[in-house]
């Protein structure tokens, strides 16, 4: 599946579960909860889990929830982008763009 089909994906599934339509600041709060999440994960992977409520997992766990977690963030990305039509391939285009006129 390349980046626009995963986009279109997306705005299917939650276009089925009505999650597409909620409040934009809702949304920008979804997106900065799944943020903390991918820190959290990433302290498990770089320096373990150091509360006596988290379990310790290994590190392919630790790794495969990152991955969950780093999805949650994009799908959130992908609602707000689908909110303003603007289609993944001119998001990384427009940040290579930038990143290159900024850093040649």
């Amino acid at each position: 599946m390349d980046i626009n089909e995963f986009q279109q994906w997306v705005k299917q599934y939650y276009d089925e579960r009505n999650w597409s339509g909620l409040d934009i600041f809702i949304r920008i709060g979804f997106l900065a909860e799944e943020t903390g999440e991918v820190a959290r994960a990433i302290r498990a992977l770089e320096i373990g889990r150091d509360r006596p409520d988290e379990a310790a997992g290994t590190y392919e766990e630790n790794k495969k929830n990152l991955t969950e977690e780093l999805g949650d963030v994009l799908g959130n990305l992908i609602v707000i982008a689908n909110k303003y039509d603007i289609s993944l391939t001119e998001v990384f285009e427009a940040h290579q763009s930038k990143l290159a006129g900024r850093y040649s």
